[in-house]
């Protein structure tokens, strides 16, 4: 018997790769997890969305219940977004959940990662059914 996936606000999808989020995002719609998929192609313009977000009266309505993050970006890597993210407010911290999404299979990435609260997850690319319907964030 399949139990029926838990249901979040909305998602986020932070990897520069635009094949990847594409793929990712069609997982996640198949899924039904959530009605609202925000695509970042960067961490910074991520951390200035979040930001952004912070400012509004409205922030936990519209803020993701889950970040699948991937490490390995320019301009600002994951570890680096998670650096900005520990900055952002204690409210925006305690309801966005980090799911580091990644094709790395270095232990050292896994090790770090552990690091921050604010990660719950480690997956490696890509999201399957099968991790999005064993999410238990």
């Amino acid at each position: 018997m399949n139990m029926a996936p838990k249901r979040y606000r909305s998602v986020m999808l932070i990897d520069d790769n635009e094949i990847d989020n594409l793929i990712n995002q069609k997982m996640v719609e198949a899924a039904s997890i959530t009605q609202h998929i925000y695509i970042h192609t960067g961490a910074r313009s991520a951390i200035e969305f979040l930001r952004n977000i912070e400012k509004l009266e409205i922030a936990d309505q519209v803020l993701p219940d889950i970040i699948f993050l991937d490490i390995d970006m320019p301009l600002m890597d994951g570890f680096q977004f998670l650096d900005e993210f520990e900055k952002l407010m204690t409210t925006t911290k305690q309801k966005c959940k980090i799911v580091m999404l990644t094709s790395s299979i270095n232990p050292q990435d896994v090790n770090r990662s552990k690091k921050y609260n604010s990660v719950k997850l480690y997956l490696n690319k890509p999201l399957t059914h099968e991790s999005i319907m064993d999410l238990k964030l």
